[in-house]
């Protein structure tokens, strides 16, 4: 694993202690309700129908068991949860919530969601899938450390050429789970890219197209490609996407500069590729790598209106009269 950055640490803990504020954690009471953010956060684990005990609320929440036995009491006293006997160990007793529990977790979820979502709007799409992936991550870590979790060892990424078995699928998938939720498309988007990936997949054999794969072990978290049978010699760049799990590690630069250095070696007039406005974090790889913005235009053919955006990479001079 590597090692931390100084200068990350001291912006991570003012960070966390923002964040800390901003949700309310300073307060008496949490999300509109009555109960202190340990209750609050017992009712938000024990609503998620995995019939927990108080020992399972000891590690969830980082708490002494003493403080878990006053809140599981203080709760089952309000009528939000009530106990039952485990069948398998009459010792042991699992948590559910009474009706009256499901209705304040309702609340809390209504609140919870507006909260999150009034902030997502000040950020873009890029900026929300950083802020769920680092936020994520970074929760993670500091349980392994509560937990006295040994790090994971760093995961084994690769970049691999060419067709193979489930990539047609796989492009696909990754697609429409991104754009679902970031842009709301739905089967129709699914629809098209699977098609599309299916066409060029059946034009390898001429070499001037390609695909490319980045791999964690043998599983596919990204791709690339370059159908080199554009218009007036022009290649046009396809399907360039990240798993959620693949990124921040430097992957999707890896496969952009993999397939440029393709483009150039053929020395194609120009590469293109269209893309969506808002998704910032690729707009600067592309423009990085020599892309300019050409075009713009309303597009409703995905499922839903966006902002269809053309970039275009001149040809290298150095490779002008390759191939």
């Amino acid at each position: 694993m590597s090692s931390p950055s100084a200068g990350f640490i001291p912006q991570l803990r003012q960070a966390s202690r923002q964040m800390v504020r901003e949700l309310g954690f300073m307060h008496s009471t949490l999300a509109a309700t009555d109960y202190s953010p340990s209750a609050v956060h017992a009712l938000l684990e024990i609503g998620q129908g995995n019939a927990l005990t108080a020992g399972d609320l000891v590690t969830l929440l980082g708490l002494e068991k003493s403080s878990v036995s006053r809140l599981v009491r203080k709760l089952v006293e309000a009528g939000e949860i009530r106990e039952q006997a485990d069948a398998q160990d009459a010792r042991s007793k699992r948590l559910h919530l009474t009706a009256q529990g499901r209705q304040t977790l309702s609340g809390i979820d209504r609140f919870a969601q507006a909260q999150v979502a009034a902030a997502l709007v000040h950020l873009s799409a890029d900026q929300q899938l950083c802020a769920s992936t680092g936020i994520a991550d970074y929760a993670r870590a500091l349980r392994a450390v509560r937990l006295g979790e040994a790090p994971e060892p760093p995961a084994c990424w690769s970049i691999a050429r060419g067709y193979r078995p489930g990539v047609i699928g796989r492009i696909a998938e990754m697609h429409a789970c991104y754009y679902a939720a970031r842009a709301g498309f739905g089967q129709a988007f699914e629809s098209l890219v699977a098609a599309d990936m299916a066409e060029l997949m059946g034009r390898l054999h001429n070499p001037r197209n390609q695909v490319w794969v980045a791999l964690q072990g043998e599983r596919i978290v990204g791709s690339i490609a370059i159908d080199g049978e554009g218009a007036d010699g022009e290649a046009i760049l396809r399907c360039f996407i990240l798993d959620d799990s693949a990124r921040g590690q430097g992957l999707g630069r890896r496969l952009l500069v993999e397939a440029l250095g393709f483009c150039d070696q053929w020395g194609f007039t120009a590469t293109r590729l269209w893309t969506f406005k808002g998704l910032d974090a690729a707009r600067t790889l592309y423009e990085q790598q020599g892309f300019v913005l050409v075009q713009e235009q309303v597009g409703e053919q995905w499922g839903a209106a966006v902002t269809e955006q053309c970039f275009v990479r001149a040809r290298r001079a150095e490779h002008a009269g390759t191939r």
